[in-house]
């Protein structure tokens, strides 16, 4: 191998690893606001005024999203993935009326159950203050992971995994 590419490939790897950290590093910080109490909520309101009850045998992925955030949709699809196989509940916040977030999620083929947090209530309860923001309750409803930023598939389903 050329010793050019062979240099090529070993920045280009450096480089990645140190975004990698970086991106955890922020997301931590992001992360350290969070809301880590027990999950007190037993209920949702869903678009179409549906109610959905916990299941409090499973555990629970609350996700929050915005149909602005460019990085939210680069993720929908993971969330979409994880929704088919666990219990997830998605709050669009500042996305508009129901109308416009179904809209949304007719266009990119999203099936999740979503909440529409219109008036800001779910995001000032969990202290959001960045898109996307995930949490992880455990079947007893605690905290056990909370990420500010984009997740993997792999990463969630094994968050979901280790919640069990």
């Amino acid at each position: 191998m050329n010793s050019k590419i062979k240099k090529y490939i070993k920045e280009t790897i450096k480089y990645t690893v140190i975004f990698v950290i970086v991106l955890n590093i922020v997301s931590y910080y992001k992360s350290l606001d969070l809301n880590k109490e027990k999950l007190n909520i037993q209920e949702f309101k869903l678009l179409n005024n549906e109610k959905y009850l916990i299941d409090k045998e499973k555990p629970l992925l609350i996700h929050f999203w915005a149909t602005w955030c460019p990085i939210c949709e680069l993720e929908a699809s993971n969330i979409e993935k994880v929704s088919k196989n666990y219990q997830v509940i998605t709050i669009a916040t500042q996305s508009g009326n129901e109308k416009e977030i179904k809209k949304y999620l007719e266009k990119n083929n999203l099936t999740f159950k979503v909440v529409n947090d219109e008036d800001g209530f779910l995001t000032k309860q969990f202290n959001i203050k960045a898109f996307p923001t995930t949490f992880i309750y455990d079947k007893n409803q605690n905290l056990n992971f909370s990420e500010v930023g984009y997740t993997s598939t792999l990463g969630l389903y094994l968050r979901m995994w280790w919640s069990n």
